[in-house]
């Protein structure tokens, strides 16, 4: 016969009080991530917009769209050697081993073998131009040949964004043209572009977007148009002035596909 007395239950243990500086939902990011030093508190950097930095010439944005946009594509094998004189004379010889694109009544892309060698000699054309530059703007006028006269302006909006516009005009070949540029910079990138043409005559609009990236020892560059045009080119460089370039551009609508290897010498 067991006794019928029991030991009493001991109570339970007290809830155990946070520890101070540990929130009570538990350490969560601040139990891993170093705490932050006493006293530091992040200003916004406010932006004085009666002095902004001049921006780059509209040449510059021109040059950097171009590089983006009109990769030098091509097909087949190419070798280019270029030697310059001086700093406005070079001469230049060419390589090509390509295709001719033969217009049919199909849709299909009819192409016939070629090859051809090109020499050059470059000569750096002179032009008038008359720079006006304030502290965060940049005009320029410019006369040339065969009765060219053109005129630019730029201006800084917000320290990393720009905007400008132009206008030209072509004597001989009685030609004009207005266009409108805006470039946005950080720190660390200038690598993408756009463009948005339209033909008042033919009342033909395309528009494409293009990027440039640098890489250590190479430089990839490509587009897309409104036209499904998918293109891509690169530049790897194997020494000082020796480089492996690799072309390609992908026309869906048209089935035209071309691809393209080769080198570059020179300075």
């Amino acid at each position: 016969m067991g006794s019928a007395a029991s030991a009493a239950v001991p109570p339970p243990p007290p809830p155990a009080q946070p520890q101070a500086g540990v929130p009570p939902y538990g350490p969560g990011l601040a139990g891993i991530l170093p705490p932050k030093p006493e006293g530091e508190v992040k200003e916004e950097k406010k932006v004085d917009y009666l002095n902004l930095p001049c921006p780059v010439p509209f040449e510059e944005i021109q040059r950097e769209a171009l590089m983006s946009l009109k990769p030098e594509l091509f097909e087949g094998f190419r070798f280019d050697f270029t030697k310059g004189l001086n700093q406005k004379f070079s001469l230049s010889h060419s390589v090509l081993m390509s295709s001719l694109e033969v217009p049919s009544q199909s849709t299909d892309t009819i192409k016939v073998p070629t090859a051809h060698y090109e020499f050059g000699a470059n000569f750096l054309d002179p032009k008038l131009m008359l720079i006006g530059r304030g502290t965060d703007y940049r005009t320029q006028f410019q006369i040339g040949n065969n009765a060219f006269y053109g005129a630019n302006y730029i201006q800084s909006v917000t320290p990393n964004l720009s905007m400008g516009s132009e206008i030209f005009w072509l004597g001989q070949q009685r030609k004009s043209g207005v266009g409108f540029a805006s470039r946005y910079n950080t720190d660390k990138m200038v690598s993408l572009a756009a463009d948005f043409m339209y033909n008042h005559m033919s009342r033909d609009v395309t528009s494409s977007f293009g990027y440039d990236y640098l890489l250590r020892q190479c430089r990839l560059r490509g587009k897309i148009d409104s036209n499904g045009v998918v293109a891509a080119y690169l530049e790897e460089r194997l020494n000082m002035g020796v480089n492996f370039i690799l072309s390609g551009e992908l026309d869906h609508p048209k089935k035209n596909y071309k691809f393209g290897f080769g080198l570059t010498v020179g300075e």
